[in-house]
């Protein structure tokens, strides 16, 4: 089993495992339409948000392929939990990962996403040793994409209305970076 050293310490947030005590705050931000609006489901039920909650609490550690890593972002002063950030372990063969987050509404804006994926990415290609991660969001999701961008991942890819979803063909843009990308920094903006 492979695990971050928890919790990861960012200047302002905490990364920790999801615990029982996490369900309002994140099944608030399940629930909430503008949070889910460009995410493949739609906003959940309390039922949906424990079934996932539980997944979450038993995903603190990867064991191999298709493994989903879950950390809970929370503020470092106040303890609220304010986002989530996961990495899956899309292939051992060929070292691939993907990143994934999702923030309360309220803290968006803030960087958050952004500070919290840093240690997830030093982990996916330290810890982990993955060759590749990549970022995948609906092509409307300006604040996904600007995230993205400034963790120096290039956009690779732009598949147009390649899904059906919420009842309409959407599109998908694909972000990547490389190990020695992140390490070198030869993909950071400007």
């Amino acid at each position: 089993m492979h695990a971050p050293s928890w919790p990861m310490i960012t200047e302002r947030l905490q990364l920790r495992p999801f615990e029982e005590h996490d369900l309002a705050s994140l099944h608030g931000m399940h629930s909430d339409e503008e949070v889910v609006r460009w995410l493949l489901n739609d906003v959940r039920s309390l039922e949906e948000t424990q079934a996932i909650l539980a997944r979450k609490i038993a995903s603190s550690a990867l064991g191999g392929e298709g493994d989903w890593l879950s950390a809970a972002v929370v503020l470092q002063q106040s303890g609220e939990l304010v986002g989530d950030v996961s990495l899956h372990w899309a292939s051992e063969p060929y070292a691939q990962g993907e990143l994934g987050f999702v923030f309360a509404t309220a803290h968006h804006g803030n960087g958050y996403a952004t500070e919290a994926s840093r240690p997830m990415l030093d982990f996916a290609f330290g810890a982990l040793h993955l060759h590749r991660v990549v970022g995948r969001l609906e092509a409307r999701n300006v604040g996904s994409a600007r995230v993205l961008e400034k963790l120096g991942m290039r956009r690779e890819a732009h598949f147009v209305e390649n899904e059906w979803v919420k009842g309409e063909w959407q599109s998908e843009l694909v972000y990547a970076i490389l190990a020695r990308e992140w390490y070198d920094g030869s993909t950071a903006p400007g």
